[in-house]
């Protein structure tokens, strides 16, 4: 296998997947690159949430580096990418166990979306909103890697719905914390700040991603309306 240095060689040896270049985190302090084949894998430490390793390519060629990287990095990184690849490298690589499947979504174009969501000066307010409403969020304030926190308010200035920059790269945005208030669910406020927070993270880095749970119709659908298309993968781990 061969390290990899710069986001410009990243761009050419993975094709500029938004995976790898969301994980690549613009190669800051902690991340590392390497190639072998067609396979890239990018071991990129505490974003959202995890030690993770992206990875993307063929399972044949993917395999033997994934088992080479880990014993570079360490059993706490997570393997994450395609759903196909991921079970193939856990059927490949000894110890790795699959975890789980979701949804990586992304877009590149700005939706039209007429808002009055605007980014917040702080964050008073969110920590008490995900607890009620999104508690499971690995978005939160103060967290590291979350930036700032969009809001559509009420007339009192509570918050009403929610969502975050948090984890962007500079060639990926990325979009999480997303929470509506159980009182004012259901009148297309979700779809309005992350209208808001899309268009935002795109014209500042030309794509903008999220993950999603794949069991969530109505999140998906509210996402696709806004630009984004669905691409199944996978997480797996070191038992």
């Amino acid at each position: 296998m061969r390290e990899i240095k710069t986001p410009a060689d990243l761009a050419l040896v993975s094709g500029r997947d938004s995976i790898v270049e969301w994980a690549a985190q613009g190669f800051r302090p902690g991340v590392r690159v390497w190639a072998a084949g067609d396979a890239v894998a990018v071991a990129s430490p505490d974003v959202s949430k995890h030690d993770r390793l992206a990875v993307i390519g063929s399972a044949e060629d993917a395999a033997p580096l994934v088992r080479e990287v880990l014993r570079e990095v360490g059993p706490s990184y997570r393997p994450f990418g395609d759903e196909e690849l991921v079970r193939g490298l856990s059927e490949r690589v000894p110890g790795l166990t699959f975890s789980a499947s979701f949804g990586w979504m992304d877009a590149t174009e700005v939706p039209a979306v007429t808002t009055t969501a605007a980014w917040l000066d702080g964050d008073a307010g969110v920590e008490a909103l995900l607890s009620e409403a999104s508690p499971k969020s690995y978005a939160w304030p103060g967290h590291p890697g979350v930036r700032r926190w969009a809001a559509l308010t009420g007339e009192r200035g509570e918050l009403l719905s929610i969502a975050a920059d948090a984890w962007s790269a500079p060639e990926v945005g990325f979009l999480a914390g997303v929470a509506t208030h159980p009182v004012a669910r259901g009148k297309g406020l979700s779809r309005q700040v992350c209208g808001f927070v899309t268009a935002e993270l795109v014209k500042r880095h030309g794509r903008v991603a999220l993950m999603v749970d794949g069991d969530n119709p109505a999140a998906i659908a509210v996402y696709r309306r806004l630009g984004y298309t669905y691409r199944r993968v996978a997480a797996a781990g070191m038992r």
